[in-house]
C-alpha cells in the first residue's frame, strides 16, 4: 500500500482511494495554512487538504475520527451543504496524520472562563487561539469539539471548490462566473447544459482557489436537518473496517502482557514453555512487558499467558483504601486552583441553616468494546501504524521515536474505532504495536490487548473525593464551599504526550465544579491534586464526570434542606444567571410532567451540567419492583446552540447518558496487591436493554454559540439516578457504584 504523500508518476493513493488527475479544495482562508499533505503527481492538483474531486467524484478527507458519534456524516454534510452535491456523492476517508488537520476548538476550551457567561470577545479569542492548535499539530477527536472546529471550515472548503469549478467553467465557456449555477455534482450554462465537477477538476487545478461568503442558513439543505448516517450500511453488513478488522498479505498476530502492577518494572521472565508451542514464531520482550508473535491471536495470547514473569511492584499503595486515604491527604495541600470565588464563604449568614456533606467515586474504566490494539509493518527505514486513534498524529511522533525514524517515514491509517471515550486518544498502544513489528521486520504484526490486559492496563478515570458545605435560607442557597481532591489527567497526559511534566491550574480537574449556571451569592470552588502514580486519563466527559455527581447531588440535598421542590429550587437560582441552562429545566419539568410529588413504588430525581459548550438537564424515574429497583424512564432537555443534526443529537445524548447510567450503577476498578481487580465485563457490568429506561430527548437551540454533543449526556447522568433513588427510598447516595447501597436490576 503506498504512502500518503508519496507520488506515483499518475496516481497516489490515501487508504484505498486512487485519486487520478484530481484537484482539492479546503479551508484556504485560515493565515499561514500548513501544509497540504495531500501531494499530487503529474496532472494532479491538491490546494488544500479536505475536499477532492477526480473522475470519481468527491471525497472528503475528515480529520475527526468516527467512533460512532456521526461525524463522518455531518462534515460530509457541512461541506455538500456548499459545494452543491448530495450526500451519497461524498466519499469519506479519514485524513492522514497532518499539521494541517489540526482541531481549531480545543485550545479555545482551555480559557478560563465559566463557558456560560463568554462574552463576544472571548469568544472570538478563543477561536483566534485555535489556530495554535496547527504549531501543536493538535490532530485530536475529543472534547466534543468536532462539531465546533469544522462548522466554519468544512463550509468553506466546500464553498471554495464550488466557486473554483464555476470558475473553471467560466473560463471554457467565455463567461462570467456569476452567469453559472451549480447543481448535483455539475456546474450549470446559461443555456442548461450540464459540466460535471470531475470534467472540470483538471482545469480547476490550474486555478486560484476562490473565496467567497458563505450561505445564509435560510438556504441549507441538509444541516439543520437529520441525515442517513454514511456508515450505516457497511457497519450493519459487517464489511466496515475497524482496527482489529485489518488483514494484510504474510500478516502475523501477537499478543501482549504488561506488568499487572501498572508502573511498576519487568525483573526477568522464563519463556520456555511458550517457546516450545507450536506456531510461535517470536517472543518479544518490551521491557516492563512481553509480546509473543505467533500465526494467530488465540495462540498468542495462550503462549504469552504461559510465560513465568517476575513483576516489580507497584509505585501507588497497593490496596484501593490506600489509594483513597492518599487522595484525601490532597485537602491538607493548598488547593491548585479555585476557579470561583465570589462573596464570602469563610462565614454562614445569620439565620442561615449549614449542611455538609462528603462524596466518593471510584476509578472507571474506558471498557471500549474493541479492544486495544494496531497493526504495523516497519521496514527499517519506515513504518506503517493501522488503528482506531483519536491523536493520528501524536502517535506517528511517538511510533517515530520508538522507531528511531523521522515523522515522515511513518504512516498512520486511521480505521474505524470500536469504542474510544478517550482512551484511543492514548499512544501506548501504538507504541507496543511498533516494538513487536520492529522485532520481525518486513511483516506485518497485529498486536491484540486481551480483554484482561485491556481492562487491567487503562489510563483510569481517576477516584475522587468532594467535601461541600453550604447553607440555605429562605428557600435558596446562599453559600457553597466545595473543595473537590483528585489525580490530575492533564498532568499526567501532558508528561506521557511530551516527556515534560505537567504543572499549572487545571481547569479539567475542577470541571462542572466552578462553572455551574447557579447565581450563589457566597460560592467557592477549589481543586487539590492528589499525589499518585495510578495512571489516568481522559474518561468520557472527564472532570464533568465525577463534578457533575458532587454538585447535582448537593444542590439535591441544599434543596430538600431548604424545604423546596429540587427542580424549582435550581431554576429559581439560574433564571437570572443563564436563561438557556433554565430553559432546559423548564423543558424537562414540561417533558416529565414534573410535579414534585411520586406515588408510592417510583422515585424521581432531576439533575443539571453545563458541560462542553451544552446546558444538559435530566430527570429520572426509577420504580420498585418486589424489592429490586428498575430504572424505568428518562428525560434529558439539551441546547446545542445550533444542532446541524437533530437526532444525532438525540442519539448522543442518549447514549452519553447510558454510559453514565452504567458507570453509576455498577462501575468500580479495585485494586489489590498493586494489581487491578476487574478482568472484564463480568467484574465490570453495563446497562443492557431490559434494565435500561424508555428515554425521551428534547433538542433546544437558543444558546449563543454551538455547543459539544458527544459528553454532555454523561455527567448529570448520575447525579439524575441517585436523586431519584434518595426520592423512592429516602436514603442518599454520597458514594458510587450504586449498587453496592441499592438493589438494583441486573
Amino acid at each position: 500500500m503506498a504512502s500518503v504523500g508519496k507520488i506515483l508518476r499518475r496516481t497516489f493513493l490515501i487508504g484505498s482511494a486512487a485519486i487520478v488527475g484530481g484537484v482539492a479544495f479546503g479551508a484556504y482562508y485560515v493565515s499561514r495554512p500548513a501544509a497540504n499533505p495531500l501531494k499530487p503527481g503529474e496532472g494532479q492538483a491538491a490546494l488544500n487538504p479536505f475536499v477532492l474531486i477526480d473522475q470519481n467524484g468527491v471525497t472528503l478527507f475528515a480529520p475527526r475520527a468516527e467512533m460512532g458519534q456521526g461525524v463522518k456524516t455531518t462534515w460530509a454534510a457541512l461541506i455538500a451543504e456548499e459545494l452543491d452535491v448530495g450526500l451519497d456523492q461524498i466519499t469519506v476517508l479519514h485524513g492522514p496524520a497532518a499539521a494541517a488537520y489540526y482541531n481549531s476548538a480545543m485550545l479555545g476550551e482551555g480559557l478560563p472562563n465559566k463557558g456560560y457567561d463568554i462574552s463576544d470577545f472571548q469568544h472570538n479569542l478563543g477561536e483566534a487561539l485555535g489556530v495554535l492548535g496547527k504549531a501543536l499539530h493538535l490532530q485530536v477527536t475529543g472534547g466534543s469539539t468536532s462539531m465546533k472546529d469544522g462548522f466554519e471550515r468544512m463550509r468553506q472548503a466546500g464553498a471554495s471548490a464550488r466557486e473554483t469549478l464555476k470558475r473553471a467553467a467560466a473560463l471554457r465557456l467565455g463567461v462570467e462566473p456569476s452567469e453559472l449555477g451549480t447543481a448535483s455534482g455539475h456546474v450549470i450554462a446559461p443555456n442548461g447544459d450540464k459540466f460535471a465537477y470531475s470534467d472540470l477538476a483538471v482545469d480547476a487545478a490550474g486555478l486560484e482557489p476562490v473565496e467567497v461568503p458563505l450561505r445564509d442558513p435560510s438556504k441549507w439543505r441538509y444541516l439543520g436537518q437529520t441525515q442517513p448516517r454514511l456508515d450505516m450500511v457497511e457497519k450493519v453488513t459487517g464489511t466496515a473496517e475497524f482496527g482489529v478488522d485489518v488483514r494484510l498479505p504474510g500478516m502475523k498476530f501477537a499478543a501482549v502482557r504488561m506488568n499487572p502492577k501498572l508502573g511498576g518494572a519487568m525483573h526477568g521472565y522464563d519463556d520456555s514453555t511458550a517457546q516450545s508451542m507450536p506456531g510461535v514464531e517470536k517472543i518479544v520482550d518490551l521491557g516492563t512487558g512481553v509480546a509473543v508473535i505467533a500465526n494467530n491471536t488465540w495462540l498468542a495470547n495462550q503462549a504469552v499467558e504461559a510465560i513465568d514473569v517476575d513483576w516489580g511492584d507497584a509505585p501507588y499503595p497497593p490496596e484501593t483504601d490506600g489509594i483513597f486515604a492518599k487522595i484525601a491527604e490532597a485537602f491538607d495541600d493548598s488547593a491548585n486552583s479555585t476557579m470561583r470565588d465570589v462573596g464570602d464563604v469563610s462565614v454562614t449568614p445569620d439565620g442561615a441553616t449549614e449542611i455538609t456533606a462528603e462524596y466518593q467515586v471510584p476509578y472507571l474504566a474506558h471498557a471500549t468494546m474493541e479492544p486495544m490494539n494496531a497493526t504495523a509493518l516497519y521496514t527499517g527505514d519506515a513504518l506503517e501504524l493501522w488503528c482506531g486513534n483519536q491523536a493520528p498524529t501524536l502517535i506517528r511522533f511517538r511510533a517515530a521515536n520508538t522507531a528511531n525514524l523521522d515523522t515522515e517515514a511513518v504512516q498512520i491509517h486511521t480505521t474505524y474505532l470500536g469504542g474510544g471515550f478517550g482512551r484511543r486518544g492514548e499512544l501506548d498502544f501504538s507504541e507496543i504495536a511498533t516494538k513487536v513489528a520492529m522485532a520481525m521486520p518486513g511483516t506485518p504484526v497485529q498486536t491484540t490487548w486481551s480483554r484482561e490486559e485491556d481492562m487491567r492496563h487503562d489510563y483510569y478515570r481517576p477516584g475522587a473525593i468532594a467535601r461541600m458545605r453550604g447553607a440555605v435560607q429562605d428557600g435558596k442557597a446562599v453559600l457553597v464551599d466545595g473543595k473537590v481532591a483528585a489525580q490530575s489527567c492533564t498532568q499526567q497526559a501532558v508528561t506521557r504526550y511530551t516527556g515534560m511534566p505537567g504543572a499549572g491550574p487545571d481547569k479539567v480537574l475542577v470541571e462542572g465544579f466552578f462553572n455551574q449556571p447557579y447565581a450563589v451569592p457566597n460560592y467557592r470552588m477549589s481543586g487539590h491534586i492528589a499525589k499518585l502514580d495510578v495512571p489516568v486519563g481522559f474518561w468520557r466527559s472527564v472532570g464533568n464526570s465525577h463534578n457533575g455527581f458532587f454538585h447535582e447531588t448537593f444542590m439535591d440535598e441544599m434543596a430538600h434542606a431548604a424545604g423546596h421542590d429540587p427542580l424549582e429550587f435550581r431554576l429559581e437560582l439560574m433564571k437570572s444567571e443563564h436563561a438557556p441552562s433554565a430553559g432546559c429545566l423548564e423543558a424537562v419539568r414540561e417533558m416529565s410532567g414534573w410535579t414534585g410529588q411520586t406515588p408510592d413504588g417510583f422515585g424521581r430525581g432531576v439533575a443539571f451540567t453545563y458541560s462542553f459548550g451544552t446546558p444538559v438537564a435530566q430527570v429520572i424515574e426509577v420504580v420498585d419492583e418486589g424489592g429490586t429497583i428498575r430504572i424505568n424512564k428518562a428525560w434529558i432537555a439539551c441546547d446545542m446552540g445550533l444542532a446541524l443534526d437533530p437526532e444525532n443529537v438525540k442519539a448522543q445524548m442518549f447514549g452519553g447518558m447510558m454510559y453514565g447510567l452504567s458507570a453509576a450503577c455498577y462501575g468500580e476498578i479495585t485494586f489489590a496487591e498493586g494489581e487491578v481487580e476487574q478482568y472484564n465485563f463480568p467484574d465490570y457490568d453495563a446497562i443492557r436493554m431490559h434494565s435500561a429506561p424508555q428515554v425521551e430527548v428534547r433538542v433546544l437551540e437558543t444558546n449563543r454559540h454551538m455547543g459539544g454533543a458527544g459528553e454532555p449526556g454523561t455527567p448529570p447522568s448520575m447525579p439524575a439516578l441517585g436523586n431519584a433513588l434518595f426520592d423512592l427510598t429516602g436514603e442518599r447516595a454520597r458514594k458510587l457504584p450504586l449498587n453496592q447501597q441499592f438493589d438494583l436490576l441486573i
